[in-house]
């Protein structure tokens, strides 16, 4: 191609290649075996101009390299790099990753369980901890040019989602951020924001998946494509795809009937074609068993797959289902390299504890390429797993939603067994989001052609619907940031009350909600352009029209309220008259289709109120049932009773009187009519109007009539602009409501705290207490009582176990809610420390509810959960794993979970415990390195 460029075009090539290698990305895409996408560059270029970036990509579409980049430029620049993770698994990985490129000695680790060579210029650490960081005013920050945000989507967590905007807000502004996110739809939004409070920064978007992804459906023993012309390959194109008419056919042959009952007479012949029809179409939709997808996917050549089950036992049930088919995915040398690397990983677990976790079973699964992934399995299960998956020797993994969000783990294929899952209150769909985070899986970057996605048919199955969930890129970011009580100290602490309020302003919780205004701002803003018109339109050369108008207001208003009292009056009085009705009572039933002459065979009474009858009870006020004049047996309501209605005359109600008997009703309306027909309905004279006696009624008109506009020819005029005036000022003050109820709302929920905090000592004006600088050094959803049990000294005198059984009730949360089996509890001291804090609990509940802070939008103090107490008891004390297991019916990776949790906030009680005369700092110590033993530590990740 040279050859054909003129000399000036080939010496302008040989600059702009001289130049490209001048910079830091040259040598960067060195180390890489592949070309980097665009986009890829395209963020890096911006990382070495001194931008920050916020990336949004597939999963699995390679965005990581950007942040490694970030950590080549600080290695080159002689800066620091913090990269940081929302979970210990992807740190671990990621400093695996970094160390096997960069050395041991430039790269560190800082999660909740491991600190390594925590000095080194790249340190691996969860988000957590460089929060912490932030508000301790850390030396480590000194130097610190990049921070990389893996996985910046998190801020959406309900529960977590906090911290990550907390670093972006709090990091110094020297600090280059690099967010990476998986595919968003509002992915501009945020950067403005991040725009907005970290300065220039650049937003790159691909939709590109590096290794197309196809859909299928298997049905019975076939494999349907999903879309009739996949031309765009997941999001490659832009051609239309169409449903593959095969899926809609079979839905359609699955909800017709396959014969109709009718011509079950016409012969035993029709009949057997009939079923034998049904049964053939039967054939071609039923849903296969979990072994038959694996042996299927095997025979196309789709393994590895992960099959996405949304429950833990559906996934340990699947595994011994595969093992009871005999499905064998490795040869004999692969098994044997499999209880090599299983043996060699679970080395240091001790014999005794190997049956209680279920070892054999889960290393004959292994050893046949099957395996289960879930959080209530060992973490070093869950690693040995993660490790022969990635090596190929596990082909078929069953996993829960979260290893989606979790590792790199990427397959050639992904299963969706069902598109329905429990959100801890009820079976919802699955939403377009977690389709795509599930699906995006699929597909290994420099390994497969093509990912595959399947997603078996079950009864009532909608392709078109399944068609919207995969076609759909509607994953939108939603900030989930709130005010917490150990924010609030360390945000005082640094930078004082009326700073603090201004800084949480700037948050992408109010960043989204100040943006939800701009539309009701600007018609608040049309709206007072019209007001200004209707104002020129109602002047009057008189006097103030506008005073004039509200006095006619007022009258108006004074009027229409005396008229519904009057009629609530009436109402009541008509009310109280039929409750004194009993049966055998004649009236005259005043208006209705109904009107005239009655007989009452029952009161209709409301509810509690007999009057000395048995009769049916309404709760909406009287409804008596009657016999006309006309011979008709009716139930009344009130409406038919505008005034108070009495008995006219009394006569006897037979008991052998049939309301549903011609004959008798016949009889009874002769007799009624006999007895009172000559009795005429009385007549309600309507009284005094209210408003003719009324003093401020009698002002009002007295006022008008001196005004001077009173007397302008133009007054109606001018009163018609008024009233458009008044309509159109009450709409934008609503207007103006809805905006002030928008605006400003996480610094009003700050300002609460801070009131509850100084009520409770914590805080004075900008001054940080004793007791607040103790709440400073406690994170977590139960900070403040934390705080509180230290300051009421609830945990003195308390041993190492009974210590652990008290913090756990801060950390532990029943994954099943409102269990109504009270949890076991250890006895002594330890049971009225615990008695103790839920009382603490309740008081601080109260205090919440006076000073408005409110759990249900993600502020406040849950109600400790005992349910974890007996099991770390029991662990802290000594006791073996296969004793507390049993006891605290629990897996062993959330027994295990759980126990980190415990661990974490002991050594936050241990820092912020008094030093003089108490005992906790040292026996949260104690226990600290009483339940971090056996299988809890030889777990690696938490």
């Amino acid at each position: 191609m040279t050859e054909d460029l003129s000399p000036a075009e080939r010496y302008q090539a040989s600059r702009l290649r001289a130049a490209e290698l001048a910079t830091a990305l040259a040598p960067f895409r060195e180390l890489y075996e592949f070309g980097l996408d665009p986009y890829q560059i395209e963020a890096c270029e911006a990382l070495e101009a001194g931008k920050g970036v916020l990336v949004a990509a597939p999963t699995g579409s390679g965005k990581t390299i950007v942040g490694e980049f970030a950590v080549h430029l600080a290695l080159q620049q002689g800066r620091k790099c913090f990269y940081t993770t929302p979970i210990k698994a992807l740190s671990n990985q990621k400093f695996a990753d970094l160390v096997r490129r960069y050395g041991p000695d430039k790269v560190g680790l800082l999660t909740g369980d491991n600190s390594v060579n925590g000095d080194a210029p790249v340190v691996v650490m969860t988000t957590e901890v460089l929060r912490n960081m932030l508000y301790a005013g850390s030396q480590a920050l000194r130097g610190l040019g990049y921070v990389v945000m893996d996985e910046v989507h998190y801020l959406s967590d309900r529960f977590r989602g906090a911290v990550w905007e907390e670093v972006i807000i709090h990091l110094p502004e020297s600090v280059t951020l690099v967010s990476l996110s998986a595919t968003v739809s509002n992915a501009e939004e945020f950067g403005d924001w991040l725009d907005t409070v970290r300065g220039d920064t650049q937003v790159i978007v691909s939709e590109h998946r590096p290794v197309p992804l196809w859909q299928h459906v298997l049905a019975g023993r076939r494999m349907y494509d999903l879309f009739e012309e996949e031309s765009d390959h997941g999001g490659r194109g832009t051609a239309r795809r169409e449903v593959n008419p095969d899926l809609i056919r079979l839905a359609r042959m699955e909800n017709q009937r396959t014969y109709n009952p009718r011509e079950r007479r016409r012969g035993k012949m029709v009949r057997e074609a009939d079923r034998e029809r049904e049964r053939r179409q039967r054939s071609r939709m039923w849903t296969p068993s979990r072994p038959e997808v694996i042996d299927r996917l095997d025979a196309e050549g789709l393994l590895p797959a992960i099959t996405f089950i949304f429950s833990r036992a559906g996934c340990e049930a699947a595994v011994q289902q595969c093992l009871q088919a005999g499905l064998r995915l490795n040869d004999e040398a692969g098994r044997r390299l499999v209880r090599e690397i299983v043996e060699e990983r679970t080395a240091s677990i001790p014999g005794e504890d190997l049956h209680v976790l279920g070892y054999y079973e889960w290393l004959e699964g292994l050893e046949r390429g099957i395996a289960a992934h879930h959080a209530g399995m060992l973490p070093t299960f869950k690693e040995v797993v993660e490790e022969l998956f990635v090596r190929g020797l596990v082909k078929a993994v069953f996993a829960t939603e979260t290893l989606a969000l979790g590792i790199n783990m990427p397959a050639r294929s992904v299963v969706l067994e069902k598109l329905v899952k429990w959100n801890g209150e009820q079976h919802a769909d699955i939403t377009p989001g977690e389709y795509t985070q599930l699906t995006g899986r699929a597909g290994r970057r420099g390994i497969d052609v093509e990912g595959h996605a399947v997603v078996l048919w079950q009864r009532g199955m909608d392709p078109g619907a399944l068609a919207g969930l995969a076609g759909t890129r509607t994953y939108p970011l939603r900030s989930s940031f709130r005010p917490s009580y150990n924010m609030a100290v360390n945000l005082v602490h640094q930078y004082g009350r009326h700073r603090s309020r201004e800084l949480l302003e700037t948050s992408f919780a109010q960043f989204q909600a100040d943006r939800s205004v701009v539309g009701i701002s600007r018609q608040v803003q049309r709206n007072e352009e019209g007001l200004a018109g209707y104002r020129e339109g109602m002047t009057c050369h008189l006097g103030d029209f506008a005073e004039y108008a509200g006095l006619r207001r007022e009258l108006k208003d004074r009027e229409t309220e005396l008229a519904k009292r009057g009629a609530t009056q009436r109402r009541a009085e008509a009310a109280a008259s039929l409750e004194k009705l009993r049966p055998g009572d004649v009236i005259h039933v005043p208006t209705g289709k109904f009107a005239g002459l009655a007989l009452v065979l029952d009161p209709g009474l409301p509810a509690g109120r007999t009057n000395g009858h048995r009769g049916i009870e309404y709760h909406d006020g009287p409804r008596p049932l009657v016999l006309t004049a006309e011979r008709q047996v009716k139930r009344l309501a009130p409406i038919d009773f505008p005034v108070p209605v009495r008995a006219l005359e009394r006569m006897r109600v037979p008991k052998s009187f049939n309301a549903r008997s011609p004959q008798s009703r016949r009889d009874l309306a002769s007799a009624l009519r006999t007895k009172a027909g000559h009795i005429p309905p009385e007549r309600h004279r309507k009284g005094r109007a209210p408003a003719a006696d009324d003093r401020e009624i009698a002002r009002l008109r007295a006022a008008l009539r001196a005004h001077p506009c009173h007397g302008c020819d133009e007054r109606e005029d001018h009163a018609r602009w008024a009233e458009r005036h008044h309509r159109l000022q009450r709409d934008t003050r609503q207007l103006e409501r809805r905006i002030e109820g928008r605006t400003n709302t996480i610094a009003r929920t700050f300002d609460r705290i801070v009131a509850l905090l100084t009520e409770l000592d914590y805080l004075r004006a900008d001054e940080v207490t004793e007791h607040g600088r103790r709440l400073a050094r406690l994170y977590g959803e139960l900070d403040l009582l934390a705080s509180e049990c230290l300051r009421a000294g609830v945990w003195e005198g308390l041993n190492p176990a009974e210590l652990a059984a008290c913090v756990s009730a801060l950390v532990y949360e029943a994954r099943q809610a409102d269990d109504a089996v009270a949890p076991k509890l250890p006895s002594g001291a330890a049971r009225t420390a615990m008695g103790e804090m839920v009382r603490i609990w309740g008081r601080l509940d109260a205090l919440e509810e006076e000073f408005k802070i409110n759990q249900a939008e993600g502020v406040g103090q849950r109600e400790p959960d005992l349910g974890f107490a007996w099991a770390v008891h029991m662990w802290a004390s000594g006791r073996s794993l296969d004793e507390v297991l049993g006891e605290a019916e629990m897996p062993a990776g959330d027994f295990v979970r759980w126990c980190k949790q415990v661990i974490d906030v002991l050594g936050q009680i241990e820092a912020a415990a008094p030093r003089d005369g108490s005992t906790v700092a040292r026996s949260a110590r104690k226990a600290m390195d009483a339940v971090l033993r056996g299988v809890v530590a030889y777990s690696s990740v938490g």
